[in-house]
């Protein structure tokens, strides 16, 4: 059996690891986890022993596959638990992370299948990110960030790449949500911000903060 602590780790540690190349470094992990160096030092050396995770200090940490088994099964409730609380208890899409934080971490295997098959198998979560199945197997969108496209193109609103409550906030302010209909009209040299339209309705000038972290289409 794992602590909540433990797996919050484990999960951290996965997170970090798709988004580099390579081993893990221990500063990272203590930013992520908003603590000290020294005590991520010491829950890596707990980890270590119980073969969740490959550590060797300074040369930074990789998941085991047992880790990384873990790791995609919290990932799995946690989605799905967001799916949840979205369609079934009609939370809005910046609401539900807090509360699949601590859903995530019911051990019932029967409960997450039962939840699984009662929302029909869903493939993403609110924020359009894939939920890994059972087996940890994932279905990838092809999609690129909408910073990317160029005047004259268009996408569909796939995902988000910042999915906190103030970012998503700001979606909702705007317009902008899943499916949404994007067409690149202008970009500015200066700023790299956008003018788009959204839905063929509304024409809006977006950041190159916000287009930099929305998903669409490829």
């Amino acid at each position: 059996m794992l602590s909540y602590t433990e797996e919050n780790y484990i999960k951290a540690i996965y997170k970090l690891s798709q988004e580099g190349d390579g081993a893990v470094n221990t500063n990272a992990i203590a930013e992520v986890m908003q603590t000290k160096a020294a005590s991520v030092s010491d829950m890596l050396r707990r980890l270590n022993d119980k073969e969740i995770i490959n550590y060797v200090k300074y040369r930074g940490v990789t998941l085991t596959e047992a880790g990384r088994k873990t790791a995609l099964q919290l990932v799995r409730k946690h989605r799905l638990w967001e799916v949840f609380l979205v369609d079934k208890l009609k939370f809005n899409w910046d609401e539900v992370h807090e509360v699949a934080e601590e859903l995530e971490h019911i051990t019932s295997e029967l409960m997450i299948r039962r939840l699984d098959e009662f929302l029909g198998y869903p493939k993403y979560d609110p924020h359009g990110d894939p939920i890994p199945t059972e087996d940890g197997l994932m279905t990838m969108k092809q999609q690129v960030l909408l910073s990317e496209l160029e005047p004259g193109q268009a996408g569909i609103v796939m995902g988000v790449k910042d999915s906190q409550p103030l970012f998503l906030q700001h979606l909702d302010k705007i317009g902008i949500y899943l499916g949404a209909k994007i067409k690149v009209t202008d970009k500015v040299e200066y700023d790299n911000s956008l003018e788009i339209n959204l839905d063929n309705k509304k024409q809006l000038s977006l950041s190159a903060e916000v287009s930099k972290n929305i998903f669409v289409s490829a």
